[in-house]
């Protein structure tokens, strides 16, 4: 019983978390690529980079993550950088407790790539999440109603 409470409230995301030192160093990758060297180098490092941020414990990294990837999202090329970007965007919103936008990012990879697992994965955990708030949600209400009628009934029952 106190497993399945724990699961319910911690969730269960399988998401992995970045460590600083990691943004660091996707952080020096990029600066060092703007420095004259391909294009195709530099927006490699700076999706590693928007990887890094959005992956973070910070909301700070994750809010600029979300920032690169929809600044860079009309430069996309192709198919594939669209997918991993919409993707990446998705990690960052369900990191911001966003989970309908996430929701919504997640089913335009899911239209470039049916078949896509990751993506269909982390929409379940969406949905769950969105379904959890939901039950919370309701049973906030219930208490606050319930709290409310036992006061008007105490005060009636005073009288």
């Amino acid at each position: 019983m106190f497993e399945s409470v724990s699961s319910f409230f911690g969730g269960g995301d399988q998401i992995p978390w970045c460590d600083r030192d990691v943004i660091v160093g996707c952080e020096r990758e990029v600066a060092e690529a703007s420095g004259g060297t391909s294009e195709e180098r530099k927006n490699e490092s700076i999706m590693r980079l928007s990887w890094a941020l959005v992956h973070s414990r910070q909301s700070e990294d994750i809010n600029r993550g979300i920032a690169m990837l929809e600044a860079s999202l009309t430069n996309t090329r192709t198919p594939l950088q669209q997918r991993e970007k919409l993707y990446l965007l998705a990690v960052g919103y369900y990191r911001n407790a966003e989970y309908v936008r996430s929701r919504q990012l997640l089913e335009k990879c899911l239209q470039i790539a049916p078949d896509w697992r990751q993506a269909s994965a982390l929409k379940k955990t969406v949905e769950d999440q969105i379904a959890k708030d939901g039950v919370i949600g309701i049973g906030i209400a219930a208490t606050a109603v319930g709290l409310i009628a036992a006061g008007i009934a105490a005060a009636a029952s005073r009288r």
